[in-house]
């Protein structure tokens, strides 16, 4: 990752494999350089590339109990006790997530994500164009996806919208993470899929408003500009202190992630500036209100 935490003993989150495995990428990396050991060598120790140990030092890969256990004999790692937990976080990290039956349905870049959003305790997100996807409706789930994939078989739109709605169950689980959403009134006013697809989804806003660990924004126009008018973006914090804030930006066929703490303290501003310039969550319930009385 952009940046090296140490930190104590790890504790890999069951909600999903992204988490062990950046836990473990950061493990590796702390420990070769302990070592001493450049990533040319490391590469050479387990038959692979220096870029090789670099993304699975970045928790992008799966990595082979093998190839870990070679590493940490490289590293001079011999305690019994050390390499279990190692190796008990390499079988978390290749543990299918839910995700992994959609697979046919979704894009390498936005399974990390998925991976991510699981695993994370507090996602503060900005719209511009349209309302998060955990807080969709079904028909205006469709709607969107319909605008991305217009000549898509109606199956496959079918298990796109499933995927969506899949991951609203993060809301309602047992340890739900906090979601401050913010949303430029543009994406409110936009009607997708029609009057009645938007009225239903505005009060399914409203709706999912009054959870305790979610807050929801609006910037209204009149505010008029400000600092995120290019575009809409996620921030992610974790529970591990090991594991770096990661901001996330889609684009149309790929996304950026972004962990270096220069980076997710300037999207960090950005998003507390919006914070402050948008209307309260209960004058944003009431404007979602008076829109749906307009409409």
């Amino acid at each position: 990752m952009g940046q090296d935490r140490q930190g104590g003993e790890l504790h890999a989150d069951a909600a999903g494999p992204t988490v062990p495995r950046l836990l473990l990428g950061i493990q590796l990396h702390r420990l070769r350089e302990i070592a001493d050991v450049t990533s040319e060598q490391a590469g050479y120790e387990i038959r692979a590339s220096r870029s090789k140990i670099s993304r699975m030092e970045n928790g992008r890969v799966r990595v082979k109990a093998r190839d870990v256990a070679d590493l940490l004999t490289m590293y001079g790692i011999t305690d019994a006790k050390t390499r279990d937990g190692m190796l008990a976080l390499v079988r978390q990290a290749n543990a299918p997530g839910w995700w992994s039956k959609y697979g046919d349905v979704m894009a390498d870049w936005f399974e990390a994500y998925l991976g991510l959003e699981t695993a994370a305790t507090v996602i503060r997100s900005f719209e511009l164009q349209f309302v998060h996807g955990l807080f969709q409706t079904g028909d205006y789930a469709r709607a969107v996806t319909l605008l991305g994939h217009t000549a898509a078989p109606a199956g496959e739109i079918d298990r796109r919208v499933s995927l969506r709605l899949k991951r609203q169950e993060l809301l309602t689980g047992p340890e739900p993470p906090q979601v401050w959403s913010v949303l430029d009134e543009g994406a409110l006013r936009r009607p997708v899929g029609g009057r009645a697809v938007m009225r239903a989804q505005l009060e399914r806003l409203i709706e999912v408003a009054e959870l305790r660990h979610v807050t929801v924004q609006v910037v209204p126009f009149g505010q008029g500009g400000h600092a995120a008018a290019s575009g809409a973006f996620t921030v992610l914090r974790f529970s591990e202190p090991e594991v770096p804030d990661v901001v996330y930006i889609e684009q149309l066929t790929s996304a950026l992630y972004l962990d270096k703490l220069q980076d997710v303290d300037h999207y960090l501003e950005v998003m507390n500036n919006l914070s402050t310039d948008a209307l309260t969550p209960v004058e944003s319930t009431r404007f979602l209100t008076e829109i749906i009385r307009e409409m």
